[in-house]
């Protein structure tokens, strides 16, 4: 029997990291008490310029450090925090998919930082991680934003997933007809938190797939819930990834259910 595709593709912040990576430490060591009051000045600073959100916040987060470097950045990963299971999620997935014919890849997308989530433990576990990028001059330095992934652009790298165009600069292939798809959208499980995640649910429902909404905690819940009854989210679950959690075994269903259609259309 040939092994069936899975993508697995993941927002970062809120989905498998209890908050914005940027509040485990960098905010703070701008003198910042209060992560909040960043995220205010970035939504002042968008509305007195008419600026992206996304834009905003990586222009304040260069302009209060003119000497920060993509190595800094990658070293803040170190201090992001995972929710319960997330290290060994993937070992346990994959390992779940490879015993049922199933071969389970793993992607970020996500209006974070590209270097941050590097710096993370789990960053070799991704095929490709989507994320807001800086380019950088020969000594590491910031030179100006080279990719901004906002809640309408995460769309793109679904398809971009779906036809196997791997890389950003790539468009012609991106929009080229392509009948045999790299992983069918209906072949794609998308997880995400909140309402920037919602086009892409969208995608992702509309097409056969398969949308999990996550909270942290209780004060969480109602938003993840609210995703679901508004038929964004095919579930509304707790950001627990650890073995045995509920999580783990709706994962383990869809990769039982492609199995068996992979199955049926061997029959065929």
């Amino acid at each position: 029997m040939k092994n069936a595709k899975l993508a697995l593709i993941y927002d970062f912040d809120k989905t498998l990291s209890p908050k914005d990576m940027q509040e485990f430490h960098y905010i703070r060591s701008l003198g910042y008490e209060n992560p909040s009051d960043f995220w205010n000045e970035c939504g002042e600073f968008s509305t007195k310029h008419n600026c992206d959100g996304i834009l905003s916040y990586m222009y304040l987060m260069a302009n209060k450090n003119k000497d920060l470097t993509q190595k800094q950045l990658v070293e803040e990963g170190k201090y992001v925090k995972l929710y319960n299971g997330v290290k060994t999620w993937f070992r346990r997935i994959n390992a779940y998919g490879k015993a049922h014919h199933v071969n389970v890849e793993h992607y970020i997308i996500s209006s974070g930082l590209t270097d941050i989530i590097k710096g993370t433990p789990i960053a070799k576990e991704f095929k490709k991680i989507y994320a807001c990028t800086y380019a950088y001059d020969d000594d590491g330095k910031i030179l100006w934003p080279s990719r901004v992934v906002n809640y309408t652009m995460k769309t793109q790298y679904l398809f971009r997933i779906n036809k196997g165009v791997f890389q950003e600069t790539n468009d012609e292939d991106l929009n080229s007809s392509t009948p045999e798809k790299y992983v069918p959208l209906e072949n794609m499980v998308y997880f995400g938190d909140g309402s920037t995640d919602v086009p892409s649910m969208k995608v992702v429902q509309q097409n056969g797939g398969i949308t999990i909404a996550v909270f942290g905690d209780d004060s969480k819940r109602e938003k993840a819930e609210k995703l679901y009854i508004d038929k964004r989210a095919t579930f509304a679950v707790k950001a627990d990834y650890s073995k045995g959690s509920k999580i783990e075994k709706i994962v383990e269903g869809i990769i039982d259910s492609l199995e068996a259609r992979s199955r049926l259309e061997e029959y065929r």
